[in-house]
C-alpha cells in the first residue's frame, strides 16, 4: 500500500518552500548553474532523439504511453480458495477474485497475484483496472475438456467460426470492453495445454473453432509483459478491435510441427500497438496482422493501423515469422517491422491476400531484417484463396502499395524474394535498398516477381528481377523497367 501524506505535513512543506524559494533565486550563481544544467539537459535529450532514444521530436506511429499505475490493493489467488496443485480446478477462485477487483474499479482496481504452483482452470474473464501478476514458477493451466469452454458467437468481422460455421470456443483468459488491463509477472507461464485440442482438430473431432489462449476484445490501454505463453489450443494472443496495446518481453512457445494454427500474436483490427523485445517459436505465423475476412471484414470496416514491431527473434517452420493477412479485408496500414531475426523457418516475412478480400495493405516498412536458414525470405502472395463461405465478392480486389525493405541481410536462404502479384491485384511502389542475402541455391530466377512495380536503390544481392526500376545510391534513375508484368515465379524451389 502506498503511504498517503497528511494535509498538515503537506502544508508544512509548502510553507518551507515559500521561505526558501526567494532566497534561492537571489543567488545569481545558483540561478546561472540551474540554467546551465537545463541547457545541457536539453542538448542531451536532443542527441538521444537523434539515435531514437526518445519519441519527443520525431514522428512515430505510436503515441508515448504512460507507465501503468500501481494498484492500491493486491490480492492473492489463495485468498479466494485457490489451490495450486495442478489437479484442483480453480475457476471459481479466479471468478471470485475478478469480482472483488471489479468492485474496486472506481478506486483504481487491484492486482491479483498468482503464487508459485500449477493452477488448473477453465476459461475466466478479466475486468477493467486489473493487473494479473504471475510469480516465478506460477503456471496457469487450461483445462483440456472442451465442455468447460464456453461457446461464443463468430467474430463480427469473420461471420464464421474460422474453422467451422457457427459459434466458436472462447479463450482461456478473456475480456471485452475493458480499459487499463495488465498481464505481467516474474516470467510465470500461461499454458493452454493444447495437445488434446490439436489431436482432436487433426482427427476432425471438434464441431467448433478452437479458442485462443488470451483474447481481449473492444478494449484499450492493455499491457502484456514478462510472461511466457505456451501450447495454445489456437492463436495465442488475439487482441481484437483494441486500441493502445503493448506487448513486451514475452516468450511464446508451441511445437513447430503438429500444433496447427498456434499463431503467436494476431493483432486484429487494432490501432496503436507496440510489440517488442520478445521471442516467438510456434506452429504457425509468429505474428499475423489481420482485419477481418472477406465480405464480413469489409462490412465491419475496422483497419489495423499504427503498429510497431521491433526487436524480435521468431521461428516458424510452417508459415512465416511476421505476416500480414490473409484476413485483411478491413485494411492494414502504417506498420513498421524493424530489428527482426527469423531463423530456421519456412518463410521470414509475408503479405498474403486474395480476390474477394477487398481492403488494402499500404505504408508498410521493413528495416533491419536478418534471415538465417530460411526457405523463402520475403513473400507477397495474392492468391491465398480461402474464404468463409460462397458469399464473398470475387471482384473485391485488395490494394497493395507503398511497401519498403531496407537493410535485409542473412544466410542460408533458398529464395530471397517472391512477389506474386496478378493482373487484378498488382503490387505497386515496392522499394528495396541495402540487401545482401547468402543463398543456398544457385538458380537463375531466385528473385522472383510477377505484376510488381517499384524500384531498387543502389546495389543489392542477389540481383533483382527485371520488373523493378534501378536507381543509384543518390536515388537517380539509372534504368527503367521495360515491363512490370513479367512473371518468373517458380514454386518448384
Amino acid at each position: 500500500m502506498v503511504e498517503i501524506l497528511s494535509l498538515g505535513r503537506f502544508n508544512y512543506h509548502r510553507l518551507e518552500w515559500k521561505r526558501w524559494f526567494p532566497a534561492f533565486l537571489s543567488s545569481h550563481r545558483t540561478l546561472f548553474m540551474v540554467l546551465w544544467i537545463a541547457a545541457f539537459a536539453s542538448v542531451f535529450v536532443w542527441q538521444r532523439n537523434l539515435v531514437g532514444g526518445f519519441l519527443v521530436f520525431r514522428q512515430s506511429p505510436l503515441s508515448v504511453r504512460p507507465m501503468p499505475r500501481l494498484r492500491p490493493v493486491a490480492f492473492n489467488l489463495t485468498d479466494f480458495g485457490g489451490v495450486g496443485d495442478g489437479v484442483t480446478v480453480n475457476t471459481k477462485a479466479f471468478e471470485r477474485a475478478v469480482l472483488a477487483i471489479f468492485k474496486l474499479g472506481k478506486r483504481g482496481g487491484a492486482q491479483l497475484n498468482v503464487p508459485p504452483g500449477r493452477w488448473l482452470t477453465a476459461p475466466f474473464n478479466l475486468t477493467s483496472h486489473m493487473t494479473l501478476f504471475l510469480a516465478e514458477d506460477a503456471e496457469i493451466l487450461g483445462i483440456q475438456d472442451e465442455k468447460y469452454w464456453p461457446l461464443m458467437p463468430p467474430l463480427p468481422s469473420y461471420g464464421y467460426g474460422r474453422e467451422h460455421p457457427g459459434p466458436r470456443y472462447g479463450s482461456l483468459i478473456h475480456g471485452q470492453h475493458l480499459k487499463d488491463v495488465v498481464i505481467t509477472g516474474h516470467n510465470g507461464t500461461i499454458n493452454g495445454q493444447g495437445q488434446t485440442w490439436w489431436k482432436k482438430y487433426r482427427r476432425k473431432l471438434l464441431n467448433h473453432t478452437r479458442g485462443p489462449l488470451v483474447q481481449i476484445m473492444w478494449s484499450s490501454d492493455i499491457l502484456i509483459t514478462n510472461v511466457t505463453f505456451r501450447d495454445s489450443p489456437f492463436w495465442t494472443l488475439h487482441p481484437y478491435d483494441c486500441k493502445n496495446v503493448t506487448i513486451r518481453n514475452v516468450t511464446i512457445l508451441a511445437p513447430l510441427v503438429e500444433a496447427p494454427n498456434t499463431d503467436g500474436i494476431d493483432p486484429d483490427s487494432c490501432v496503436d500497438m507496440l510489440i517488442e523485445d520478445s521471442y516467438i517459436s510456434v506452429g504457425d505465423d509468429g505474428i499475423a496482422i489481420k482485419s477481418g475476412w472477406d465480405q464480413y471484414g469489409i462490412a465491419y470496416g475496422r483497419p489495423s493501423m499504427n503498429i510497431l514491431i521491433r526487436n524480435l527473434v521468431v521461428r516458424s517452420m510452417v508459415s512465416a515469422g511476421v505476416s500480414i493477412g490473409s484476413e485483411m479485408s478491413g485494411g492494414v496500414s502504417n506498420v513498421t517491422v524493424e530489428n527482426l531475426l527469423v531463423w530456421s523457418s519456412r518463410r521470414a516475412v509475408r503479405i498474403k491476400t486474395a480476390s474477394g478480400r477487398g481492403g488494402y495493405v499500404r505504408n508498410i516498412t521493413y528495416k533491419n531484417l536478418t534471415f538465417d536458414d530460411v526457405r523463402v525470405g520475403i513473400v507477397i502472395k495474392t492468391d491465398y484463396n480461402e474464404h468463409p463461405d460462397e458469399g464473398f465478392d470475387p471482384t473485391a480486389f485488395p490494394v497493395l502499395e507503398d511497401i519498403s525493405f531496407t537493410s535485409v541481410h542473412g544466410q542460408g536462404v533458398r529464395v530471397p524474394v517472391r512477389i506474386h502479384g496478378s493482373d487484378k491485384i498488382p503490387v505497386r511502389n515496392v522499394t528495396f535498398r541495402d540487401m545482401s542475402v547468402g543463398l543456398t541455391y544457385k538458380k537463375k530466377h531466385i528473385f522472383q516477381c510477377a505484376f510488381v512495380e517499384g524500384r531498387v536503390i543502389g546495389t543489392i544481392f542477389p540481383a533483382p528481377c527485371e520488373n523493378l526500376d534501378r536507381y543509384d545510391e543518390q536515388e537517380r534513375l539509372i534504368k527503367s523497367s521495360s515491363s512490370q508484368n513479367v512473371t518468373d515465379i517458380d514454386y518448384d524451389f
